[in-house]
């Protein structure tokens, strides 16, 4: 094990218009958002409600982390804070 984390998880609260996520659509308020890089330079992000147990898809994971999945992490906090049904970074529409 090369002791880099493969998993970063924080509590954010949502901006107006939540995020976007696979199985139930939008949600809003405090969240919890959670990325894991995964095989094929991918990284994964998933979120729940704050305090909750099912996690949920965020809309467009998984995406390329391009050998820095803490920066995927940092961009899509970033993306639910701003909410607007955020989505993975870099797969939102145009």
């Amino acid at each position: 094990m090369t002791g880099r984390p493969r998993q970063w998880q924080d509590d954010v609260l949502a901006g107006p218009g939540g995020a976007m996520t696979d199985e139930v659509g939008v949600v809003t308020g405090p969240l919890t958002v959670r990325t894991t890089a995964v095989a094929g330079g991918l990284a994964r992000i998933d979120v729940q409600y704050k305090d909750a147990e099912e996690w949920y898809v965020l809309t467009g994971s998984p995406v390329p982390h391009h050998g820095d999945p803490a920066a995927v992490h940092a961009a899509a906090l970033a993306a639910v804070r701003a909410g607007h049904a955020a989505q993975a970074p870099g797969t939102a529409p145009g």
